[in-house]
């Protein structure tokens, strides 16, 4: 294998695990402080701060992370399809399934609800601000916490593909003296 392609491999499966990891952390951070932290504001308070956090995310940093994890997880598969190392390709393929899984939750799910609560209007002006609260807050919550575990598991898929790869290319250690002189 050329040296180019060495190093598309493991590019990719780098990116791929630095992606998912930042994206994995976003999602459960929101998981373990930011939606619970909010739980204690008023209905107000609530629906207001996350219409503004559903517009400041969406910025070039998010979108790069959020689209180059997936391409990177796809490139990471394509990359090392043919290696002989079938184990590697497992964990690979499961991690893109798994960001996979947490890209379609996001699209499917959390942003339609996001949405949804911007078209509620200004919170100032909304009739019924706790039943806005109240359709989006449980069930965005639940949906956020799967696609955070599915991140999560991602994330571990490309850590150990990461580190079966380096056992492969990492020079074999002669393990006798006898080895050395081809005995």
């Amino acid at each position: 294998m050329g040296d180019a392609m060495k190093a598309a491999r493991s590019l990719s499966l780098i990116a791929a695990a630095i992606t998912t990891g930042l994206m994995a952390g976003l999602f459960a951070a929101f998981a373990y402080s930011v939606m619970p932290g909010l739980r204690r504001s008023s209905d107000r308070a609530f629906v207001e701060a996350m219409q503004n956090i559903n517009v400041a995310i969406l910025n070039p940093v998010f979108m790069t992370l959020f689209m180059g994890g997936l391409a990177a997880a796809g490139v990471a598969v394509l990359t090392h399809w043919r290696s002989a190392d079938r184990t590697l390709r497992y964990w690979l393929v499961a991690g893109f399934v798994c960001y996979l899984v947490m890209f379609l939750v996001t699209s499917g799910v959390n942003v339609p609800l996001n949405d949804k609560l911007a078209a509620a209007g200004d919170p100032a002006a909304i009739a019924d601000i706790a039943g806005v609260r109240r359709d989006f807050e449980d069930p965005w919550v639940r949906w956020n916490i799967v696609r955070a575990v599915a991140n999560v598991g991602a994330l571990t898929c490309f850590v150990l593909a990461l580190l079966r790869a380096g056992r492969a290319e990492a020079p074999q250690p002669v393990s006798s003296r006898r080895a050395e002189v081809g005995v």
